[in-house]
């Protein structure tokens, strides 16, 4: 990532350092999931359509451990794997709007909040701001060579109410939890990196000053 883009990644240190940790991300453009695997400060096992598990991609992704789901309905195999990352202490990372989109987090679907309220893991909003503000010149499909794409982690929250429920309603109220922490941490990453919400979803209005921690 580094080698293609000129990430800049703020609030890395909000990562807790050991122990389970969900990353809800934005989702924009395809690469987003890569650029947070090449810049976060853990490795993270990514929720991934099985789609994309096919030939060396496919082979390379089993490899470094992402787990692959099937989206046409309740895939037990995939919650199992996706725990068992949490489980074994490791990062989870998901798009918790489950598809590209504006990402904006306007539409939340149930199982960021299944997985947090499950396993008790703190989420660590995540957004990647600028992977569609310009096209290639190269490969019209992805950003341009050394363009700026900002990451920006937030600070840590626990979903559940502390009740330990797992109702529907306990993971309704959890949805709306993490909704507005989510929207709240994307309205932040825009002030800090000066990238306004047209900017966001292409516009390509500027970015803020350099910066790195």
């Amino acid at each position: 990532m580094y080698g293609l883009w000129a990430p800049r990644v703020l609030g890395a240190w909000r990562v807790p350092a050991t122990g389970p940790v969900i990353l809800a991300v934005n989702h924009t453009h395809n690469i987003d999931g890569p650029m947070l695997m090449g810049t976060a400060p853990r490795p993270v096992h990514f929720l991934i359509k099985k789609e994309a598990f096919v030939g060396p991609l496919g082979a390379f992704l089993d490899r470094i451990g992402q787990v692959k789901v099937d989206r046409t309905g309740p895939d037990r195999a995939a919650i199992s794997d996706a725990l068992g990352v949490l489980e074994s202490g490791g990062v989870l990372g998901i798009f918790p709007e489950g598809t590209r989109g504006e990402g904006d987090f306007a539409s939340l679907r149930a199982g960021l909040a299944y997985f947090a309220v499950r396993s008790g893991a703190p989420i660590v909003p995540v957004a990647v701001l600028g992977s569609t503000d310009r096209r290639g010149r190269l490969v019209k499909g992805l950003p341009p060579l050394k363009g700026r794409v900002d990451i920006v982690f937030g600070d840590a929250f626990q979903a559940g109410d502390g009740s330990g429920r797992r109702t529907r309603t306990a993971l309704d109220e959890a949805t709306v939890r993490i909704q507005e922490h989510l929207t709240a941490h994307l309205d932040d990453a825009r002030r800090l990196t000066g990238r306004t919400a047209d900017a966001a979803v292409g516009t390509g209005r500027g970015a803020g000053p350099d910066q790195r921690d």
